[in-house]
């Protein structure tokens, strides 16, 4: 498989949504809904990246991976095991709820999935901030209390971002993204989130949220203190390492190029700034030809068989998350 993997978007109507994702990324939208979300790359029961153009465009990533799994994934991926990873653009034009995933150790018993994330920060408005962590000394009873009395806000770590931060958020950790961020969010496979506060909002339907309050504090780190963001830097280097993956900024001036080699892992491919031209590489060592463009905010799976390079138009900024297939 020489092909690299696009996706149709699945967008998601979110109370705290937007409509950047249009004036951002260039996205035709769903009209007059808020859409919070873009479901990048997922294969779950409930949503199925569909692949747009090549070889197999129109099939699902589900079914990809079950006829070509091999290829896709490498020699010992189970066909029936899902892919890893789910990658989002996140829309945040009012704050998302106070909420935690749980950790694997305690999971099972709420029979919900783990989910470490990394939030890269695209965009983002005045004065934009993250919650992630608890502030220095919060211990659970007063974090209890703070929910009776809706004063949580005094009990979490907030913190200033601009466009190019990151941060890392393990299961377990508190958090929550501030007003104005438009964030790319790649993360396991899992789509358990329990809200422990939503600040006296409402959902869509006029109603207040469901909240978890009990599955949240026994899923927080009650020792996880003030967590600090990897800051923007004008040069290529990791951005976020863990046991589920791991994510290199990729910095690549106009002409410049980036390979990838067949035959060593799958890898997903992100472009949160500027534009680079994929091209095939056949292994002959004669220049690769180059036939697709892609543009700031696409994300395309890299395939394990397939070998790649990927040459600037302008300056570009470049995600690519490895490590994911064990």
């Amino acid at each position: 498989m020489r092909d690299l993997l696009r996706f149709e978007p699945i967008y998601q109507e979110r109370v705290w949504g937007g409509r950047a994702l249009t004036t951002a990324l260039g996205r035709t939208l769903p009209s007059g809904a808020p859409i919070g979300e873009s479901w990048e790359i997922v294969d779950r029961p409930e949503a199925q990246s569909v692949v747009a153009g090549g070889k197999f465009n129109g099939q699902s990533l589900r079914t990809v991976l079950a006829s070509h799994v091999a290829e896709v994934m490498g020699p010992k991926w189970p066909a029936e095991k899902p892919f890893p990873i789910l990658v989002k653009w996140l829309d945040c034009r009012e704050r998302l709820s106070l909420q935690v995933h749980p950790p694997a150790a305690v999971a099972g018993e709420l029979h919900g999935e783990p989910k470490t994330e990394n939030w890269y920060i695209a965009e983002t408005g005045v004065d934009a901030r993250l919650i992630v962590g608890l502030k220095r000394g919060v211990t659970r009873e007063q974090f209890e209390r703070a929910i009776g009395d809706n004063t949580v806000e005094a009990c979490v770590h907030h913190f200033a971002v601009a466009a190019g931060d990151s941060i890392l958020v393990h299961s377990g950790q508190v958090h929550a993204i501030d007003a104005g961020n438009l964030i790319l969010e790649i993360q396991q496979n899992s789509d358990t989130t329990y809200r422990v506060y939503d600040w006296g909002r409402v959902g869509l339907d006029g109603k207040p949220r469901q909240l978890h309050v009990a599955q949240s504090l026994r899923s927080i780190d009650w020792q996880d203190f003030e967590p600090v963001p990897v800051r923007a830097a004008p040069t290529s280097g990791t951005i976020a390492d863990c046991a589920e993956f791991s994510i290199r900024r990729v910095v690549l001036g106009a002409g410049e190029r980036i390979t990838v080699a067949a035959g060593e892992q799958p890898r997903i491919l992100s472009i949160v700034s500027g534009a680079v031209r994929a091209g095939a590489d056949n292994g002959s060592g004669s220049r690769p030809a180059f036939g697709q463009k892609l543009g700031r905010g696409e994300n395309v799976l890299l395939p394990y068989a397939g070998a790649f390079t990927f040459t600037a138009e302008t300056t570009a900024i470049l995600l690519m998350t490895e490590n994911f297939a064990g």
